[in-house]
């Protein structure tokens, strides 16, 4: 490898720090702007946006710009996912301390079911919000869409899963990371996994991206 290819190399992995640095403090800036309970779904589903026209090619967009749009577009429709999940996974949590403390011996179909649930509940969480920020569809169209994804693709969900874990374990061995590169490295790892499909049903679809 000559010097050429070297300068090259170094100038595209600083290129890749400095967008994964920038999306991160966006996410952290917007997070905050909503007070994080308003801020958390629309920031996230902006970094998966700013991440898909990075991916796309189009690593030279206004980030700033870009992230403030998205974040205001999908502002209504991200938090009204976002804490129907979280009340969903409530509700989860509540089943299962009643499963796990229960002074009973239950019967074999509710842990099942339990699990069974948790299982689509995962799918769900997973590919919805790079839906929402690659397609435009009604809000159960987001959830159908999820489950049929996850369902029909499951290495990628189980790919997808398998970032989010490592990321949010090394993200708790060393949370220096945090403010810098945990969010941003979910958001274009799962984005980059979800638009392998995208792309194809873009083809094959009537689905309207944006």
């Amino acid at each position: 490898m000559d010097g050429s290819q070297i300068v090259l190399s170094l100038d595209r992995i600083l290129r890749w720090i400095v967008q994964l640095v920038a999306i991160n403090l966006l996410w952290i800036y917007y997070t905050m702007l909503g007070v994080f309970f308003g801020g958390v779904f629309p920031a996230t589903v902006a970094a998966l946006g700013l991440s898909r026209k990075i991916i796309m090619g189009e690593a030279d967009v206004e980030k700033k710009k870009l992230f403030k749009r998205i974040y205001k577009e999908e502002f209504v429709r991200a938090n009204l996912m976002g804490w129907l999940l979280t009340i969903i996974a409530g509700i989860l949590y509540i089943n299962y301390y009643a499963i796990a403390n229960s002074s009973e011996e239950l019967l074999f179909v509710f842990p099942f079911t339990f699990y069974f649930i948790l299982f689509f509940y995962l799918i769900v969480v997973i590919w919805v919000f790079p839906l929402l920020a690659h397609y435009q569809t009604t809000f159960f169209g987001y959830i159908r869409n999820a489950v049929i994804i996850g369902l029909t693709k499951i290495h990628y969900t189980l790919a997808s899963g398998g970032v989010i874990f490592l990321v949010v374990y090394f993200s708790l061995d060393f949370p220096g990371i945090i403010p810098f590169f945990s969010i941003s490295v979910m958001a274009i790892s799962c984005m980059w996994i979800a638009m392998l499909i995208f792309e194809n049903l873009d083809q094959t679809t009537s689905y309207t991206s944006k």
